[in-house]
């Protein structure tokens, strides 16, 4: 009980749902310090009774977090664990790897260009890349954007599998712009044409004013993990650029997706 004294004296008495957090994670700590561990080790260690540590496994295990080691009474940390580190190392990589692919295809084309993975519902930027022509101050790094108004998204529901896109076309299509898609049959019919096309495109569907097409990023496996865009004016992003546009910024993807061990 002495070490579960000083381990909780370190906390700053957290309570309610944020002391439930602390905890939580104060026992996937112990489990990859020790390796395993039975309740009453993780209660001592916790400084709580024993049945708050095996509520606190529980919950653990449900989400797939940790795991008991046969019929032991031990616990260790579970698969879910690696694939959240899985992902979290897949966005490392592909935001280091993207810097060059991003920057060259900036400089190119002269518009912003972005790198962007996705995130349950929902599109995040992780790399940005400004070209010369580039004069707005808009910065999309870390921002959260919705699928079915970006060209990013796009590519990430035209290559979700048939139910998880169900899934999500059958949400709520939030109208950004009067140009916003928010039927799903339309959006659909849209989706079908992306893997043959190579790439998605959207006109002013997120913002009025901004045009945007965007390509997959594959891992080795071919999952697709993220998503190339380049996005700029109206005015400057014509219609008859946009299959130029498509076709370079999807060969800017390959090359990413080549960096990422695709194709080898």
């Amino acid at each position: 009980m002495a070490r579960a004294g000083r381990l909780g004296e370190r906390r700053n008495n957290p309570s309610g749902a944020v002391q439930s957090v602390d905890r939580a994670v104060s026992v996937l700590e112990i489990l990859a310090r020790r390796g395993e561990a039975g309740v009453t080790e993780i209660a001592d260690e916790l400084g709580v009774h024993r049945s708050t540590a095996f509520r606190l496994l529980g919950v653990l295990e449900n989400r797939g977090l940790v795991a008991q080691a046969g019929d032991r009474g031990k616990y260790h940390l579970g698969a879910g664990v690696l694939r959240l580190a899985g992902a979290a190392a897949v966005r490392l990589d592909v935001s280091q790897e993207a810097v060059p692919v991003c920057r060259d295809l900036a400089d190119e084309l002269g518009e912003t260009v972005n790198a962007a993975v996705p995130d349950e519902d929902a599109a995040v930027n992780i790399m940005q890349a400004r070209g010369t022509a580039a004069v707005t101050a808009q910065d999309w790094l870390g921002r959260r954007t919705a699928l079915h108004a970006t060209s990013s998204g796009k590519v990430f529901l035209a290559h979700m599998t048939p139910a998880r896109r169900e899934e999500q076309l059958a949400r709520p299509l939030r109208r950004f712009t009067e140009h916003t898609v928010t039927d799903p049959s339309v959006l659909r019919s849209e989706l079908e044409r992306v893997p043959e096309l190579g790439y998605a495109a959207t006109r002013e569907e997120l913002e009025l004013g901004l045009v945007a097409v965007a390509a997959p990023v594959r891992s080795h496996d071919g999952t697709v993990i993220a998503a190339i865009s380049v996005s700029g004016p109206v005015f400057r992003m014509t219609p008859d650029r946009i299959p130029a546009l498509g076709a370079r910024t999807a060969a800017a993807a390959e090359e990413l997706s080549r960096r990422m061990g695709y194709g080898f």
